[in-house]
């Protein structure tokens, strides 16, 4: 039997109107507002064409709710794209709940606050994780570390950006699958700022990444251009960010500041490698360990491998080559190792 939510939730991730889902599907647009809203049920003909048009394996449409989110995005983006995006974020966290079924996870320990500001909430935050003045080691890691689950967006989600929400006392952040290594840093830690609750999350990352005594401490007033360059290799970000960071500090003047920028434009410079989760490594080395298939988690999870790839920065193809079903061996407890 056809579930309703799990109607709404697949067309929404495929960016469809009920009219669009419905000339696919050979039905029409009051039966698809009918069936989302439990007034009728389909019936298996139906429902198999609508799974069909939808792009679903068998089975989804008839499986259990999927939890609801309440996500407030930051990029202008339209509606269809921000629904899709939505709707992978729920299907990531049907896979986080597959995954905390079959290994023991950090627990969460990321305080919210009402009151600090920007810089004082990252100066907390950092003392409480252990940085004090030390360049914040991989992001992604990080967060992971502290009990964060950390996902990428499937790449017809970019537009709607990076964002993040608290689900069952559980954080998440959505990262965008198209930002440059640099962006994609410096988004971790603005999501991580909006989830402690921080009125300006831009202000948040600037003072995580770039903790104002360490800057002050390790940068000469006036730095030259390649100097710019060298401190942000150590800081893990881009050289334009570091100028306007030092500018703010006071140790580049305005004109300084415009001259250091104009030189890094002719620049190709930032980070090599894009941050990835080293969680979700070890999660497919271990299952992989077991003998479970993309395939495999993806028949149980009701979805396409694609589709999950997506969600896990494209680890589950390069992580899961082995062949096999899956196990029913203790649950690993999984931690991360900081680099």
């Amino acid at each position: 039997m056809l579930t309703p939510s799990r109607l709404a939730l697949a067309r929404s991730r495929r960016g469809l109107t009920a009219t669009e889902l419905a000339r696919k599907a050979g039905t029409s647009a009051a039966s698809i507002g009918d069936y989302e809203h439990g007034r009728r049920r389909p019936g298996p003909a139906t429902t198999a064409r609508l799974t069909e048009a939808l792009g679903f394996p068998p089975g989804f449409l008839e499986a259990d709710d999927v939890p609801e989110l309440e996500v407030e995005f930051t990029r202008p983006a339209s509606r269809r794209h921000r629904h899709a995006a939505l709707g992978a974020a729920r299907l990531a966290l049907g896979f986080d709940g597959w995954l905390t079924r079959a290994f023991a996870f950090p627990e969460p320990d990321l305080p919210t606050w009402d009151h600090h500001d920007p810089e004082t909430a990252a100066e907390v935050l950092r003392a409480r994780w252990g940085l004090h003045h030390r360049p914040a080691p991989n992001l992604v890691h990080l967060l992971e570390a502290h009990g964060v689950r950390v996902f990428s967006l499937p790449p017809d989600c970019a537009a709607a950006g990076p964002f993040s929400c608290r689900h069952e006392g559980t954080p998440y952040v959505f990262l965008d699958p198209t930002a440059t290594p640099d962006d994609a840093r410096l988004d971790a830690a603005r999501e991580l700022g909006r989830l402690t609750g921080v009125a300006d999350a831009h202000a948040f990352a600037t003072a995580f990444l770039l903790p104002r005594a360490a800057v002050l401490a390790a940068v000469p007033r006036g730095p030259l251009t390649g100097q710019v360059v060298a401190h942000s290799a150590t800081w893990h970000v881009a050289p334009t960010a570091l100028a306007h960071r030092l500018r703010d500090l006071g140790l580049l003047t305005r004109t300084q500041h415009a001259t250091v920028c104009a030189q890094l434009a002719r620049r190709t410079t930032g980070m090599a490698r894009r941050e990835t989760s080293q969680l979700l490594t070890k999660v497919f080395r271990e299952l992989r360990a077991r003998g479970t298939t993309p395939h495999g988690i993806a028949r149980e999870l009701l979805l396409d491998v694609e589709e999950l790839n997506g969600l896990v920065f494209g680890l589950v193809l390069t992580a899961l080559p082995g062949q096999g079903d899956p196990g029913r061996p203790a649950r690993p407890r999984l931690t991360v190792v900081r680099r």
